[in-house]
């Protein structure tokens, strides 16, 4: 489907743009634009590839007029522009929600002015039953992306994408042990039961893609996922490097959870498992405006949501097999530096 389209990366100096890249360069594709607000990033990928249907475009998601400049002509979007720290959304909540939640109003607007084929907007679990700033303005996200959805219909086709942390992507935590583990300091962890769900970058990848193969508008796909708690994820680094370094436990950080939530039971109630995901359909997708204040749904019987500490928990075996498929492990185990 992707065939002589052009597709529009937000966000695209990231480490989801670049698994993109890395997936779609080599085939029929015939443009991709790169949009972000870093030009040294931007300058770097363009060296890197060096790929005559990249394209760059310098602008931010806050800056409406800058979208518009380079969707002109697009057929499909990848939102992935985002602020994603929790701590730092903590201490500036506003700047969170003026790029996570206005920024995507901007980014669904732009593509609907611009007639874009299909955009897929990237959520994470911590929108759900959201505790900290950088969950609250992804789910006000969530919320903006369904309701531009009934505005567009089928033009663009928008869908919603969640999913669990994506390992070894820049800021997270897999790095950032084995940088400790070199530089011979503790492993700090926040909670050992503190567990969170696995995903490869590959994992993100085909999830997106399979949300512009199988969408309906204002659909939520979620990727079913393993999880692991945080001790097990460390003792399984220490045994890849053959390491006894010692594990210190360092509290939790300001707005971090025990666990994380993929489906709401209300969303689970609903969704459709299609083998390795599940759909959640828009609310009451055929009913007019009106109908939306005075029908409800049908009884939700389920007793518990899809969250990372009743899904498939991975042991340290099970991790460690995981932890190999990251290129920045195998780079540790090498005996090569990696930076977090």
């Amino acid at each position: 489907m992707f065939k002589d389209k052009t597709l529009l990366i937000t966000g695209g100096t990231g480490t989801f743009g670049n698994a993109v890249l890395n997936r779609f360069l080599d085939t029929g594709i015939e443009e991709i634009r790169i949009f972000s607000r870093d030009e040294k990033k931007q300058d770097d990928m363009r060296k890197v590839y060096a790929n005559p249907k990249l394209k760059f475009y310098i602008g931010d998601v806050r800056n409406g007029g800058s979208l518009r400049d380079a969707m002109v002509g697009v057929d499909f979007v990848f939102h992935a522009a985002a602020l994603k720290q929790v701590p730092s959304c903590e201490f500036f909540p506003l700047e969170a929600l003026n790029t996570n939640a206005l920024g995507t109003e901007n980014v669904l607007s732009t593509a609907i002015a611009t007639q874009v084929e299909r955009v897929i907007v990237l959520s994470t679990d911590k929108a759900v039953y959201p505790i900290n700033a950088m969950g609250i303005s992804k789910a006000m996200m969530e919320k903006l992306a369904v309701a531009k959805s009934r505005v567009a219909k089928d033009k663009p086709l928008i869908s919603i994408t969640r999913y669990g942390n994506v390992m070894a992507s820049r800021g997270s935590v897999i790095p950032l042990f084995i940088e400790q583990i070199q530089a011979g300091r503790p492993i700090t962890i926040t909670d050992p039961a503190m567990s969170r769900f696995m995903m490869t970058i590959e994992d993100a990848v085909d999830l997106v893609v399979y949300a512009f193969e199988n969408g309906n508008t204002g659909d939520i796909f979620v990727q079913k996922a393993a999880a692991c708690t945080l001790e097990t994820l460390a003792k399984a680094l220490k045994s890849l490097l053959e390491t006894d370094t010692p594990i210190e436990v360092i509290g939790t950080r300001h707005g971090e959870k025990l666990y994380e939530t993929l489906l709401t039971r209300e969303e689970l109630s609903v969704a459709e498992d299609l083998g390795g995901y599940f759909r959640v359909p828009a609310d009451n997708r055929d009913l007019n405006y009106s109908q939306y204040f005075s029908e409800g749904r049908e009884e939700v019987t389920l007793q518990q949501d899809y969250n990372s500490h009743n899904t498939e928990q991975k042991d340290v075996e099970g991790m460690c097999e995981l932890l190999l498929k990251l290129e920045c492990v195998r780079q540790a185990m090498r005996g090569e530096r990696v930076a977090a």
